[in-house]
């Protein structure tokens, strides 16, 4: 069996509507979804997803790239493959070559699945658990209409919840400024102190309504410097959180060790790291309870069960970055990796299902039921790619959101 093309496409469904589920991202142009399919000489194909939110052209552009050094190889060699493409360049490593590689690698895990007529979960040892527990997104104005959102999730059958107030940094956003022209993202004008003092009371009044059995978590969104960061996660420290994401940004990871040495709080992150060196000091130092990687952004099924892998002995468990620029068959992707992990912790979600456009472009995403995602049980990764209805969803240019300090100093999103 040989690899006869590659073929890479660009879709955004969700560019001109809102999709309950989707959230605020389809107010800035959508979501454009970057699908790879594998042709073989045997009429076996696979496919898999590169999708980089803001940098789908350049991803693209690193497939189509490689592309040609892949014709001719069997599909079914994938760790050869995986690291043939990760050295294929001197310059190696980084989220954009990362992320065309995990389109690759998951297309090929897709072909061996089924050449075997087995869910690729079963490849790679076998289930672990009858099902991946999930977590969904509430938000409100106010501390009860954040509760209100958390109970309808609640009353779905969800264990988990993340509850933000006013989306990430909260009242902390001081002010917006409209877009210098047509196409391009507003600033947001942002200071912590509203949103330090806010926090620990939107926690205290959401035990105080829901009791402390309820699973919630927070997404601070690296909006906090490493000493604002521990205050709040200590002054959280009552209310049990399943953990707190993400409070300082990956550049200043090493910071994780003095905010751990001050608080109780279980620690999360790991949304933006593309590779492994980047997450073996948190797993060897103990400074996080969840790693926070998506497969999709760091190479793939083959390196993502590798990082987990190196993971398990330290006490660090999964918790899969899921959002909505995440795409169905990325999810499919982490569902099958953590089915067959022994450190499953969660997987953020996305509730595609529920999306008819995502059902007939992607037939069909993986399922929830009673607050677990389960992975379809056909050959593969049991998801596939509608190619000719994809021609409907054309590439619309998005930017991500620009954050300003009140000075005028750059932040982070």
């Amino acid at each position: 069996m040989r690899i006869e093309d590659v073929k890479v496409f660009v879709v955004n469904p969700i560019a001109a509507e809102k999709f309950e589920g989707i959230g605020h991202l389809y107010r800035r142009g959508g979501i454009n979804y970057v699908v790879v399919k594998v042709l073989t000489d045997e009429g076996v194909y696979g496919v898999g997803e590169g999708t980089l939110h803001a940098s789908e052209l350049a991803v693209v552009a690193t497939i189509n790239h490689l592309k040609e050094l892949l014709i001719g190889k069997d599909p079914r060699n994938t760790e050869d493959i995986w690291n043939f493409l990760h050295r294929a360049t001197y310059w190696r490593g980084g989220p954009i070559f990362k992320t065309a590689i995990a389109a690759i690698d998951m297309a090929l895990w897709d072909i061996k699945g089924k050449l075997a007529n087995m869910p690729v979960y079963q490849l790679l040892g076998g289930a672990c658990r009858k099902g991946v527990l999930v977590y969904r997104h509430a938000d409100g104005r106010d501390p009860k209409e954040v509760v209100e959102n958390v109970r309808k999730w609640l009353e779905q059958g969800y264990k988990v919840v993340r509850a933000q107030m006013g989306g990430y940094g909260g009242s902390g956003k001081l002010r917006h400024e409209p877009a210098e022209r047509e196409g391009l993202p507003a600033t947001t004008y942002f200071e912590p102190t509203r949103y330090l003092l806010e926090v620990p009371k939107l926690f205290e009044y959401l035990r105080s309504e829901l009791g402390m059995e309820v699973e919630l978590l927070h997404d601070v969104h690296e909006q906090l410097s490493p000493i604002e960061a521990a205050q709040l996660a200590k002054r959280l420290e009552p209310y049990r959180l399943f953990f707190l994401e993400d409070p300082v940004s990956p550049e200043h990871k090493e910071a994780l060790a003095f905010i751990r040495s001050q608080t109780t709080t279980p620690l999360a992150i790991g949304e933006i790291f593309c590779d492994r060196e980047q997450v073996l000091p948190l797993f060897v130092n103990r400074w996080i309870d969840y790693i926070r990687i998506a497969p999709m952004h760091v190479g793939g099924i083959t390196e993502a069960k590798k990082i987990m892998t190196l993971a398990e002995p330290f006490g660090v468990k999964s918790a899969f970055h899921g959002a909505a620029d995440l795409g169905p068959i990325s999810q499919a992707a982490a569902i099958h990796v953590q089915m067959s992990i022994p450190n499953c912790g969660v997987q953020e979600w996305t509730d595609f299902r529920s999306i008819q456009v995502f059902c007939d472009l992607f037939p069909t995403p993986c399922e929830v039921r009673d607050g677990y995602a389960y992975p379809n049980e056909a050959p593969g990764l049991g998801i596939d790619f509608n190619e000719a209805l994809a021609e409907r969803f054309p590439y619309s240019p998005v930017y991500m959101p620009q954050i300003r300090r009140t000075d005028g100093t750059v932040h982070g999103y």
